[in-house]
């Protein structure tokens, strides 16, 4: 069992804040995700759960004692680095042995456990090999592996897949995945890569500038976003926003006049919405659609295209100058400065108020 709870979590170096409070709890086999952008507070947070940097204020507990204070060799945790922190003069075997050696762990009983880590990650063959002979995929397991050996409760991640090639990283995210539902492990896994996040986590943990923007599970974030920062940074291509306004409202929708020119009813009703209020409204590409005759429709100029084969993304502006991305079959495409309608997916629009945070939430993703 392994149940991590952290709260008031703070850190700050010479006098700046740089983790600003967090209370949050990793539950037993739970693979957790903390993503973000560059400087947000991820890895340190990671490496105050380590013990790697010393807490500011605030408490670590794990099973219900307090690890706070504990030095990291003693808070049975194991930490898979991003540079995988191998030692180039000893063999696999013994760079996956290394830290029970030190700890008087019989021959036998490291043998065993350095042969079953191999099995798991497919390195039997590279035991007596050297880290220098090894791919770079083949170190980060061997990394990995290190840590297995050692059965921690919780094993942390920082950044472990960033180092590797496009092709590599999605090979290593399935392995990653695979080796979670075999162990029945609790994983902490730290990336700025969006795509890690929603495809490797159970839960995922949205930090910003050293605060936690929103908690929850992949699909709710994509769906349900507290707030424009989430809603922005969860999803690839990223969510449109329109600036508008609120023009009416009844009891089961209200209507936004957009600034681009065109108003929207929505199906979104609740007590935040008040009239003539400042609002965003929020789409992603796959609910932008060319309209049809008879829709309501949003006028756009055409700015490139990117052909993936299956998708096009159209990127386009709004006449206030407002980005959009419109996903559509592979085989279509809009040409550069072409004038287009685009009819927006209502039941799947966003709404977010003058200081960012969601109004609303779409009835079909609530449901």
């Amino acid at each position: 069992m392994a149940h991590l709870k952290i709260n008031n979590l703070q850190k700050g170096f010479e006098g700046f804040p740089i983790i600003k409070g967090i209370d949050l709890e990793v539950n037993d086999r739970e693979f957790v995700v903390f993503v973000g952008p560059s400087g947000c507070g991820k890895s340190t947070l990671l490496r105050l759960i380590a013990g790697l940097e010393e807490v500011t204020d605030g408490t670590i507990e794990l099973d219900g004692r307090d690890i706070t204070e504990v030095t990291p060799a003693k808070r049975d945790l194991a930490m898979v680095f991003q540079t995988y922190a191998l030692y180039p003069h000893m063999t696999v075997r013994k760079n996956m042995s290394f830290a029970l050696d030190l700890a008087g762990v019989s021959k036998a009983d490291v043998e065993k456990k350095v042969n079953e880590a191999a099995h798991i990650l497919e390195l039997a063959p590279l035991l007596e090999r050297k880290p220098k002979h090894l791919s770079g995929g083949q170190r980060q397991r061997v990394a990995i592996g290190r840590a297995i050996v050692r059965n921690p409760k919780i094993f942390l991640f920082d950044e472990p897949l960033s180092n590797l090639d496009a092709a590599l990283r999605v090979q290593m995210r399935l392995e990653l995945a695979r080796l979670h539902q075999e162990l029945q492990a609790t994983m902490i896994y730290v990336t700025h890569d969006q795509v890690e996040a929603m495809t490797l986590a159970d839960k995922v943990v949205v930090l910003n500038a050293g605060k936690v923007e929103q908690v929850g599970s992949p699909l709710e974030l994509y769906h349900q976003p507290a707030n424009l920062f989430v809603a922005g940074f969860l999803g690839t291509p990223k969510m449109g926003f329109l600036k508008g306004t609120i023009s009416r409202i009844d009891a089961l929708s209200c209507e936004v006049q957009l600034d681009a020119g065109t108003r929207i009813q929505l199906p979104l009703s609740g007590p935040s919405l008040s009239l003539g209020s400042s609002v965003t409204l929020g789409i992603r590409p796959e609910h932008l659609n060319l309209a049809k005759p008879g829709e309501c429709t949003l006028t756009v100029t055409a700015d490139v295209s990117e052909r993936l084969g299956s998708d096009t993304y159209c990127h386009v502006n709004t006449a206030c100058g407002e980005p959009l991305t419109l996903r559509i079959r592979g085989d279509m495409a809009s040409r550069y400065g072409e004038q287009l309608q685009l009819h927006l997916d209502s039941e799947h629009c966003h709404l977010f108020d003058a200081e960012g945070l969601a109004m609303t939430r779409p009835l079909r993703a609530a449901a």
